[in-house]
């Protein structure tokens, strides 16, 4: 017996990404330089009323640094606790009973079971078969199609020509289409500007990647006043504390272009840590994101996440990736991080290979 007549949570677990306390943690994606010094600024200025008060209904006060930031009205903003919870009112608000949610896989794994949340199915489809057939992401109807633009965990960037054919295909009366742009800053564009011109898009971002605020949990969403009107319902008031306000704001309007220069470094890092892992023979995956993902050494991810950890260094193991097999994703971040990376690997397949020639 279970204390809630859901069904469909029979088998659906507390998310656990299998973390532990280590020196270098390089397993999250979050921006590894640190919170934005704006916003840790304006945090130590906190006043007893950022505390004590409620937080506004709706974050207005970002809803406008979003809309003068990237050009779009304010009623086109909808905000959240982080953009998974933005994702989370979305899909709420699409809520058909049966309906699903379809989406390139692999991809963020939160997917679906937010889907599940909701009381609908989730439909993936094997990424290549998306990428060469959009129409595949159509089948039956979904209530919406989500995509991650760059995708997590592979890196890769949909197209833009890709994206527009599949707005073109789902006609009017097609789902809400989620592109979750959480990695865009690292890429270098955005879609975020289509969102208020198509009726049924909505473009979400984060604050906890490229602003260095992962532990505030503010995210917020770009569509058309229809839509953001929908997804607010869903969402309900004061979902973001006053105080993560304030400080995703400062962060959004990125006076300083501290971002930009973060993020700069950040690509340049990855490359240069691409150039490594490929001096060491093992495969990887081309990546627009903070993150590269590669082959497991010993074809084993858990095992080489294991032994990486055992030298205190945390990266996040995946399996049955395209191309890859097994693999680990590596958070790109300032380089005597990656130096510690690439120490631990060294590490890991030299005892690999003494294992295998016994």
């Amino acid at each position: 017996m279970t204390p809630f007549p859901r069904e469909d949570y029979a088998d659906l677990n507390r998310y656990d990404p299998g973390r532990s306390p280590v020196a270098v943690d390089l397993s999250d994606n979050t921006n590894l330089w640190g919170p934005h010094p704006a916003a840790l600024a304006r945090m130590r200025a906190a006043t007893p009323d950022d505390l004590r008060t409620y937080p506004e209904l709706y974050a207005d006060t970002l809803r406008v640094a979003v809309s003068e930031r990237f050009g779009v009205a304010p009623e086109c903003v909808t905000t959240g606790a982080g953009s998974d919870d933005v994702l989370d009112s979305a899909f709420r608000a699409a809520y058909g009973a049966g309906q699903t949610v379809a989406y390139p896989a692999p991809t963020f794994s939160m997917v679906g079971d937010l889907a599940r949340m909701s009381g609908m199915v989730p439909r993936p489809v094997p990424w290549q078969e998306a990428l060469d057939n959009p129409r595949a992401l159509l089948a039956g109807d979904p209530a919406v199609v989500y995509l991650c633009r760059p995708n997590n965990p592979t890196g890769a960037q949909l197209p833009e020509e890709w994206v527009e054919r599949l707005l073109g295909l789902r006609g009017e009366d097609g789902p809400l289409v989620v592109l979750d742009e959480a990695y865009a800053d690292f890429a270098g564009e955005t879609l975020l500007g289509w969102a208020p011109k198509h009726p049924k898009l909505l473009v979400t971002r984060t604050c906890s990647k490229a602003y260095g605020l992962a532990g505030l949990r503010c995210g917020f969403g770009v569509g058309t006043s229809e839509v953001v009107t929908e997804v607010d319902k869903s969402r309900g008031p004061y979902k973001v504390a006053r105080l993560a306000t304030e400080l995703a704001v400062v962060a959004v309007r990125d006076e300083d272009a501290w971002v930009a220069r973060t993020t700069a470094e950040c690509v340049a890092n990855r490359e240069r840590l691409r150039q490594e892992i490929e001096a060491r023979g093992l495969a990887q995956l081309p990546s627009s994101g903070n993150f590269i993902l590669v082959a497991a050494p010993s074809g084993t991810a858990a095992e080489d996440a294991r032994a990486l950890r055992e030298a205190s260094v945390q990266v996040r193991p995946f399996t049955q990736v395209p191309d890859l097999g097994e693999a680990l994703r590596v958070t790109v971040g300032p380089w005597p991080l990656m130096e510690r990376f690439l120490e631990a690997l060294d590490s890991r397949m030299a005892a690999f290979r003494e294992v295998v020639s016994r």
